[in-house]
């Protein structure tokens, strides 16, 4: 059975036409399925469409969260509740068309365990196609995430190892995509047109963007901290140059030395901090209580702790 999950904010306008779309894509594709709405806790009508939907489709299912918490909490606690073999996470606005899972299963049973939908184009106006590029580039670029597709992708496929592997992860202040591209697996990529939103607005304000960028940023790579060591140590020795240079030539001028006593100090803390920074990371990593690793597939008899899910 594949699972597709949705989560949903104040789309009562949609969400019909999106079952109706599922259900004429599922019945061409001869599968299996079910249908689990996360409503995170709409001021519209939202969780009554569902009901609607619940009540005439029993492969519908819906979840209301008892407070508004972020698509991010509402897509991980859609993966602790799927019963399918694999599951897809779709949104609500129609701008993930459902006709994309055909390819997506093919890539599936090709062997891929995460299939990502990537975009060829997105619809949005400059300041959000400007973000996207930007936080992109951070995770490829800063954070290290080379497997996370260029140009986004929220719209994706995982297994069920995948998925059993990422309820052993614990984190609060998530990114889901960036805890599904680190957790490794066998990934593929089918690419498609991202649609423009049929009704309603979106909930993505600029403040949750920006707290995705942090907890992506701080929740997978320590290059902050780096930089601040290097930039102290580089001022450091900028500080000490001067001073040198000071030492040497014709004291003309106090100026330099103040000068080369200040910057010396700010690298002198700037690299203090970078150290300390370390050891709080490593605190914050331990403190997360991540799986060592995951086991992604087993031959021969396995034992009972292997089997099926990530280890630890």
């Amino acid at each position: 059975m594949l699972s597709i999950l949705t989560p949903a904010f104040n789309e009562s306008s949609g969400l019909e036409a999106l079952h109706a779309r599922i259900v004429e894509t599922m019945a061409s594709l001869k599968v299996e399925w079910e249908w689990l709405i996360i409503d995170d806790h709409s001021r519209d009508g939202t969780f009554a469409v569902i009901e609607r939907l619940a009540a005439t489709d029993l492969r519908v299912r819906g979840i209301r969260l008892a407070r508004n918490s972020g698509s991010h909490v509402a897509i991980a606690c859609g993966l602790h509740h799927v019963r399918g073999a694999a599951a897809v996470m779709m949104a609500a606005d129609l701008q993930d068309p459902p006709e994309t899972l055909g390819a997506m299963l093919e890539r599936h049973r090709a062997g891929a365990q995460v299939v990502w939908a990537t975009r060829r184009e997105r619809p949005g106006g400059q300041t959000h196609q400007w973000f996207g590029a930007v936080y992109y580039w951070i995770m490829r670029r800063v954070v290290g995430m080379t497997d996370m597709p260029a140009t986004g992708a929220d719209f994706f496929l995982i297994d069920r190892v995948v998925i059993d592997a990422f309820r052993q992860l614990r984190e609060r202040n998530i990114s889901v995509l960036a805890l599904i591209t680190s957790l490794g697996f066998r990934q593929d990529y089918v690419e498609y047109d991202k649609q423009p939103r049929v009704s309603g607005r979106s909930g993505w304000s600029m403040a949750r963007k920006i707290k995705l960028v942090v907890d992506s940023v701080t929740g997978f790579s320590a290059a902050p901290i780096r930089v601040c060591a290097a930039l102290g140590a580089l001022l450091f020795i900028v500080g000490a140059l001067l001073g040198v240079v000071w030492l040497i030539g014709p004291r003309v001028s106090a100026v330099l030395m103040v000068l080369a006593v200040v910057t010396g100090l700010g690298g002198l803390q700037l690299l203090a901090l970078g150290v300390m920074g370390e050891y709080v990371w490593r605190a914050l990593d331990e403190s997360r209580r991540r799986p060592l690793y995951f086991v992604e597939a087993v031959v021969g008899t396995p034992d009972l702790e292997s089997t099926g899910s990530g280890t630890r």
